[in-house]
């Protein structure tokens, strides 16, 4: 059974990244999982997934979406988006 861990931000909250490939980039916050300590933001972190095709009738595609981050790489930001 895994613990659900304490969180220092909630949905809404603008937040700066601290760690990672997107250093020093804003956004904010629109979904938490708290059994996986991850939070997604806004405009962060994204990621490609190559979609085949199911039926004869469909077409692949390729879908871009916002990764998870953990909450460690994380700080509120006091400034407000412009």
């Amino acid at each position: 059974m895994s613990k659900k861990q304490k969180m220092h931000v909630k949905i809404g909250n603008t937040v700066t990244v601290i760690a990672g490939s997107n250093k020093n980039e804003i956004g904010e916050i629109i979904k938490i999982n708290k059994n996986t300590g991850k939070v997604i933001v806004r405009g962060i972190n994204f990621k490609f997934k190559h979609i085949k095709p199911n039926n004869e009738n469909e077409i692949g595609e390729i879908r871009q979406f916002e990764a998870p981050i953990h909450h460690s790489n994380v700080k509120i930001n006091t400034k407000k988006i412009s």
